[in-house]
């Protein structure tokens, strides 16, 4: 169980990895045809997909955590989340599945 643990964690790690070449790439397009460069904050990234797919999750999903559990989350911490560049969110997460160690004290393959 541990060992298909380990391969799914890896796999979406690559996979969010290669999210990143393209979340680069989408900037670099971008940069080449306005003449600057702006970063594609994670905000703007779930903003542009939520329109694409006419989902409104983005906006129900402030409306929950405001209404439900609180106003300081959303404007003091998930706010904050949303502004950083989508492609350093999913490059971190992507590297720490990819190599993230097991436990060296507890050999492989057996269950205590």
């Amino acid at each position: 169980m541990q060992r298909r643990k380990k391969k799914t964690g890896r796999i979406i790690g690559w996979t969010w990895l290669a999210l990143v070449l393209i979340l680069i790439g989408v900037e670099a397009i971008h940069a080449f045809e306005g003449g600057r460069y702006r970063l594609l904050t994670l905000g703007e990234l779930w903003f542009r997909l939520d329109q694409a797919a006419g989902t409104g999750s983005l906006n129900m999903t402030q409306a929950i955590i405001q209404r439900h559990i609180s106003v300081w989350l959303w404007e003091s911490v998930i706010q904050n989340v949303l502004i950083i560049p989508a492609w350093g969110v999913f490059g971190i997460t992507g590297l720490i599945l990819i190599w993230r160690r097991r436990n060296p004290d507890r050999p492989s393959g057996l269950r205590r």
